[in-house]
């Protein structure tokens, strides 16, 4: 068997199809270092999967010490003898390769399931959703055991970092608007898989999110720039790069249009791209085209006055599921500042709890001010600790502060409806860098902040403590550098 189909190469074709393709055919002495999140998370992952085995209360079958063939023979012939739990197996069919981390009988069935470091379901608590990069490796794994006659049931489940089981109905719509399941997804991925293995499948990188934490990020950004991609405009994307291709397929091809050619009244020629969406990117073409344009407001902002502004930014740990840092920048009218912080010293409810309280008891000794954070992060977690700690302030007085008379996301209110930036994406990070400022650490990040919270409470290293301050510090004060940009931005009316 040549290169077989993996539940790893799946989950990262969800992610970015092109992922793989690097993985099979790059240039080794390209990738970047392994960044330290990404470490920490294999980690963790590896802890938390020794853990809940060890913990395991049922019987169970420990293949963990075998591999290969071994392993693989050792798996079918505890299937073949109804073993009721295998832990650490490996299976394969044709030219699939499984290593679940949990193989359950279930009657006459075997039901594959992973241990998850994260959560099992994603999305609003009133609407969550089975994870589609967890759903594809269940699948493989099915789809291996269906192909084997050990199972008829497309299902599988995850044991995820709470604790909980999570069953995976592979069949299920992924949504009341959709009829696409998971097995659809998996389908999908599998083709893609096969046709990189056998590079028949071209695939292209793309400028989004996931590549940040990417060990491929520097060697695929410089062939982005080098052919003038359409995903270095900010929001563009795969699917609508994918969509624009034909007519437009670059950055200066798309500066150089003019997008009526395109509208046809309230749409355009490309599906899924309305007009005012196209108009937007062929503004930005624009910026990212000309090294001498200049970010600019859309329309007037009229921010308001006040004697004291603070400037908020809070760092959480998803993986003890704790918020240990509310740092402010409070400046005075006067222009004076100070960083005042609550640092939570260990991963606990008791410590997260007094960081809370401690914050809160400052915000509300400070009042009246303005507020400004960055996007709806800090909104979201404060109404969490809320909950998670009704002695400390009432929902209300959470809805009062986050009031947005007196709390301004600079973001959503600001930055994304009312700017434009010649940046490749309006982080806070990109944006401040572009207006001069300069972060302390040479590589700051929130993924590496939470590295470092880990190295904290392992080694109690006061360094390392400073080094989480300082970083949350200069992200408090890159939020104040952006602000007092916005301020004396120039309007510009789209034409």
């Amino acid at each position: 068997m040549g290169t077989p189909i993996t539940a790893s190469m799946l989950y990262d074709i969800v992610a970015c199809p092109h992922r793989p393709t690097m993985d099979l055919f790059g240039k080794p002495a390209e990738k970047d270092e392994i960044n330290p999140f990404v470490q920490l998370l294999w980690e963790r992952g590896v802890v938390h999967e020794q853990e809940t085995i060890a913990h395991l209360e049922i019987p169970f079958l420990d293949l963990s010490s075998y591999h290969g063939s071994e392993k693989e023979r050792r798996t079918v012939e505890a299937m073949a003898r109804g073993e009721q739990l295998i832990y650490s197996g490996s299976i394969c069919a044709d030219d699939l390769l499984g290593v679940p981390d949990l193989l359950r009988r279930e009657g006459s069935d075997y039901i594959p399931g992973d241990i998850k470091s994260g959560a099992g379901l994603e999305g609003p608590e009133d609407d969550k959703k089975p994870k589609e990069h967890y759903g594809v490796q269940l699948a493989l794994y099915a789809d291996i055991l269906e192909r084997r006659g050990l199972s008829s049931s497309r299902r599988g489940f995850i044991w995820d970092i709470r604790g909980e089981e999570v069953a995976y109905d592979l069949m299920a719509p992924l949504g009341q608007r959709t009829s696409r399941t998971l097995w659809d997804a998996y389908q999908e991925c599998l083709r893609t898989a096969r046709g990189i293995v056998v590079q028949t499948e071209r695939t292209l990188p793309a400028h989004a999110a996931p590549c940040k934490l990417c060990h491929w990020r520097s060697a695929c950004l410089r062939r982005l720039k080098q052919d003038d991609d359409l995903t270095l405009i900010p929001e563009l994307g795969r699917s609508r790069r994918e969509v624009m291709a034909s007519r437009v397929a670059t950055v200066s091809q798309l500066a150089a249009i003019d997008p009526a050619q395109f509208i046809q009244g309230k749409k355009t020629i490309f599906p899924g791209i309305g007009s005012e969406t196209l108009e937007k990117f062929c503004r930005r073409a624009q910026l990212l085209a000309n090294p001498q344009a200049k970010p600019y407001l859309k329309e007037a902002v009229t921010l308001p006055p006040a004697e004291r502004e603070i400037f908020f930014d809070v760092e959480f740990d998803p993986f003890n599921e704790v918020c240990y840092l509310h740092g402010f920048v409070e400046r005075l009218a006067g222009g004076s500042e100070q960083y005042v912080a609550f640092f939570a010293d260990t991963a606990t409810p008791a410590k997260e709890e007094e960081a809370f309280l401690q914050a809160w008891t400052y915000l509300e000794r400070t009042r009246p001010c303005v507020i400004y954070y960055y996007s709806k992060y800090e909104r979201t977690i404060w109404r969490l600790l809320r909950e998670r700690y009704p002695d400390v302030c009432t929902e209300a007085e959470i809805e009062g502060l986050f009031d947005p008379a007196e709390a301004i996301d600079l973001y959503y209110d600001i930055v994304l409806p009312k700017t434009e930036w010649p940046t490749l994406d309006y982080s806070i990070k990109t944006l401040a860098t572009y207006l001069g400022f300069a972060w302390r650490d040479p590589h700051p990040s929130g993924a590496a902040s939470i590295e470092w919270f880990h190295r904290w409470i392992e080694t109690n290293d006061p360094a390392v403590r400073q080094r989480i301050l300082e970083y949350n510090e200069d992200d408090c004060l890159a939020t104040r550098v952006l602000l007092d940009s916005l301020r004396v931005l120039p309007v510009m009316a789209p034409d």
